[in-house]
């Protein structure tokens, strides 16, 4: 039987309460009630902002008696001060909840002020190290509402949002168990106005959180298996979305992935994160895009340790004579197909801060769960290897 976007459609609960499916936006107003809300405050982006999908959200919502304000002074990396304002203008306006309504950043942003709103401690006190999300005051968290416009962070199923300390130009993970939210809507139609280089990006985001779940050396079968699923998900239906933006299908499983990468990766990250927050955090970059150009880099660095896992992976990909290498020429390919630069060089990035992104890269907690431990000199030696295109 043919595979088609009205077979798609499902409620989930991982623990979020996932409303999967084309059309399923037309239930924000029913999900902020299920999230406790009267008064939402829709976070997002200056460019959604003044797009259909945004207005007809709040309009619906306002039909529906639910008043919605609107913040939308995102950053693509966002930083404290979107954070800042965004919890200003949650308070003025007398909001009880937050949706978070975008792709990565927007998701974030909406996250970390629903988050902040009982907080007495600077938000980087809750940055996640050890057992810091401790120091937090869990009672009167915002709820949260997300609804994803791109497929890759997962950030609608994450307890954990990415905000660049633009002091020290930084990115931090900020985690709290409350910053998940409690509802997120998964419709594939909000997704087909990506670009193709945004869907590649944000489609090698996603790759890159379920290969670094399936590949740290921690136990967590479960995501293991959820990790496994994603990434053929991402084989099976990046190219599509990549070739049709139209095509709902596509679209409809890499917002499956996306969510899968983002569930799975609780059981941890790795050096293709610890590489790619520096480089996003001081030249810009768009972060999905980044770690697409580590990809092969990191797979080859930690070959040693991941070899038979790998070769388990390629089999249940389908790949020709399973094995590591015929691993890395499928992601070498999908780079070549989603027209993914090969090297930082290609994306704009400097070999001038090498040193100092290495030792950056080196703290970033992603790094502790690489699947063999890294150091900053061994982190030098992959930005140079991916500066030099060296797989």
């Amino acid at each position: 039987m043919a595979l088609t976007v009205d077979r798609l459609r499902g409620n989930w609960n991982y623990p979020t309460s996932i409303r999967f499916g084309a059309g399923r936006i037309s239930e924000l107003a029913d999900a902020c009630r299920q999230a406790g809300m009267s008064r939402p405050l829709l976070v997002t982006d200056r460019g959604l902002a003044g797009l259909d999908m945004v207005r007809n959200a709040i309009d619906a919502n306002e039909d529906a008696a639910l008043p919605t304000g609107l913040f939308c002074d995102v950053q693509p990396n966002p930083v404290w001060h979107n954070v800042e304002d965004g919890l200003r203008v949650y308070r003025e306006g007398g909001h009880d909840g937050v949706i978070a309504f975008g792709g990565g950043s927007p998701l974030d942003v909406g996250k970390s002020i629903a988050f902040m709103v009982p907080q007495t401690r600077p938000i980087w006190d809750f940055e996640d190290i050890g057992d810091n999300y401790k120091l937090a005051t869990s009672e009167g968290v915002a709820p949260v509402v997300a609804v994803p416009t791109t497929a890759g962070t997962g950030s609608e199923v994450g307890r954990g949002a990415v905000i660049t300390n633009e002091e020290n130009h930084t990115k931090k993970i900020i985690f709290h168990p409350k910053m998940l939210p409690v509802v997120a809507i998964l419709d594939p139609e909000l997704t087909v106005g990506m670009s193709p280089r945004m869907t590649a990006g944000t489609g090698l985001d996603a790759l890159s959180h379920n290969l670094e779940a399936y590949s740290a050396p921690f136990h967590n079968p479960l995501a293991d298996g959820i990790g496994v699923e994603g990434i053929r998900l991402v084989k099976e239906y990046l190219p599509a979305a990549y070739r049709d933006g139209n095509d709902l299908v596509a679209r409809a499983q890499m917002l499956a992935a996306a969510a899968m990468g983002a569930t799975a990766f609780q059981k941890g990250l790795g050096a293709i994160h610890a590489l790619s927050h520096p480089v996003g955090a001081l030249y810009d970059t768009h972060h999905g895009l980044t770690n697409g150009v580590f990809l092969p880099y990191v797979l080859v660095f930690n070959r040693p340790a991941i070899e038979d896992r790998i070769v388990r992976l390629a089999a249940y990909l389908g790949l020709p004579n399973p094995s590591f290498e015929s691993f890395l020429a499928w992601i070498l390919e999908i780079r070549q197909v989603t027209g993914t630069p090969h090297t930082l060089k290609e994306l704009g990035v400097g070999d001038d801060r090498f040193d100092e992104m290495a030792r950056m890269a080196e703290v970033d907690p992603p790094a502790y769960g690489n699947p063999i431990p890294v150091s900053a000199q061994d982190l030098l030696g992959i930005y140079r290897k991916a500066y030099a295109g060296a797989v």
